[in-house]
């Protein structure tokens, strides 16, 4: 049999762990209306060209929004093919690169955009004769597989 004490204990629970978890939730940061402008962000050298980070969190819709730019040296790749849950577009800005979609390299350059969708193996080398810069956005939403 349930009592008033056992309903009021349950209600008071569930009432904390609410508060806590919307504690948690505004805790977070969320990226709002912004600008990032690439003369400010600092380009960061890596092993095979640069990298720019422009910013990584929450937003109102998703639980994880990522923007950043990679500059290829001629020759290289950004790392050997591999797969995330997560998605995510990337949009090549100067240069000329092969990316690895449904399992066979493809040749682009300069605007086209590229869609890794979840746990689907990618990868992307720059083929061209100079520098290939692209843009990568990637997000996380609840729909997200686990890793």
């Amino acid at each position: 049999m349930i009592h008033r004490r056992d309903i009021a204990v349950g209600v008071i629970a569930l009432v904390a762990t609410l508060g806590a978890r919307a504690a948690v939730d505004e805790a977070r940061t969320l990226i709002g209306p912004s600008i990032y402008d690439w003369t400010k962000i600092t380009a960061r050298k890596t092993e095979v060209g640069e990298v720019r980070f422009f910013f990584r969190g929450p937003t109102k819709t998703l639980e994880e929004l990522e923007v950043h730019v990679t500059t290829l040296d001629p020759g290289k790749a950004s790392h050997p093919p591999h797969k995330h849950p997560n998605e995510e577009m990337v949009i090549v800005g100067e240069g000329t690169v092969e990316a690895l979609v449904d399992g066979e390299w493809k040749r682009v350059g300069p605007g086209s955009v590229i869609f890794n969708a979840s746990n689907v193996v990618h990868g992307l080398r720059n083929v061209g004769r100079g520098p290939a810069t692209y843009h990568v956005i990637n997000w996380k939403s609840d729909r997200t597989p686990k890793e």
